[in-house]
């Protein structure tokens, strides 16, 4: 029996600091010409990273990687100091496209460590903007304990340095940090076990799971809920696109994560009445509009939930700014 309609979650998609970190690659084409370097891939989305090397970006993981004198973007996800320091001994001409929200983030990991406290950061050890702000600390002789779940978090110990040279600075004064794109009920739930292990744990005083995450995974939520199967478009090196799927399960709702038409599997579908759509932060909204097409044309119906209008828009990075 064919799917006989679409649920689709809004919002979805592209967020304001991917929008503004692919502007900046292009427009970087645009005054300085190809080759411009990217240093890791723009955004995890593999259809925005073709798209940008097929206009003249080079993608590249590491600064060596750039030639001396070159034009680079850094990455949205952020970068650790050595980078910047490196691409200045270099005389490249660096384009940073972090995203303000995960600057942010490096900002309060500076201002913690110079100001006596102790960092714990949520997130994906391997993720590279954990790498990027963890290194903040690094830099200044701190080591960071990072937790992914509770479990970690009930077994996490400060007694002791963690690495080497780099030591915990106090026991007596703890901030809590955080990816974000990490899952937002998991991120209260680790918290509330470091609590218990930390009573005087501090937080930022703004949250730091960005605005888009948290407005895309409670989409994602109402949208399983109504649906048998969600399909989530996002490429699997994409964190915000991974949660999406996470929350859905959470739900009780299977979730696939997909790069386009192409890889849904008939299989998936099979029993299913009501597919619900949404799309990684990193995911442009063409690839939705395929997988519209692709279940219209098979006589499925399309119902797009009412959510959050999103509007923040960011300031180009220096260098790029009229």
């Amino acid at each position: 029996m064919p799917v006989e309609k679409v649920l689709v979650a809004r919002p979805r998609g592209f967020c304001a600091g991917v929008e503004r970190s692919i502007k900046a690659v292009e427009k970087a084409l645009k005054i300085f010409g190809a080759p411009v370097y990217v240093k890791h891939a723009i955004v995890h989305n593999q259809t925005v990273v073709k798209s940008l090397e097929k206009k003249g970006a080079v993608t590249v993981e590491t600064v060596t990687e750039i030639p001396t004198g070159a034009v680079a973007v850094f990455s949205a996800h952020g970068s650790p100091p050595e980078d910047f320091e490196l691409a200045r001994q270099r005389k490249i001409k660096v384009i940073d496209a972090t995203c303000p929200l995960v600057t942010k983030v490096h900002f309060e990991i500076i201002s913690a460590v110079k100001n006596g406290y102790q960092p714990i950061y949520i997130g994906h050890p391997r993720h590279v903007e954990a790498r990027g702000v963890i290194a903040e600390a690094e830099k200044m002789g701190v080591a960071v304990p990072v937790v992914e779940n509770g479990k970690e978090a009930e077994r996490l110990k400060l007694a002791a340095a963690a690495d080497g040279d780099k030591k915990i600075i106090s026991r007596q004064k703890i901030i809590v940090l955080a990816q974000t794109t990490f899952n937002v009920n998991k991120v209260k739930k680790i918290i509330q076990s470091l609590r218990k292990r930390f009573p005087n744990l501090t937080e930022p005083p703004q949250k730091d799971i960005c605005y888009a995450t948290t407005n895309r995974q409670e989409a994602v939520r109402r949208l399983a809920r109504q649906s048998d199967l969600v399909l989530v478009v996002g490429s699997k090196e994409s964190s915000n696109s991974n949660r999406l799927r996470e929350v859905a399960r959470e739900e009780g709702t299977e979730a696939y994560l997909i790069d386009n038409r192409d890889d849904i599997q008939e299989n998936w579908l099979e029993g299913t009445k009501v597919v619900g759509l949404s799309a990684g932060a990193s995911a442009p909204e063409f690839l939705v509009q395929e997988i519209i097409d692709y279940f219209q044309q098979q006589g499925a119906a399309v119902e797009e939930l009412t959510g959050l209008e999103e509007d923040l828009k960011f300031k180009e990075p220096l260098g790029l700014q009229n």
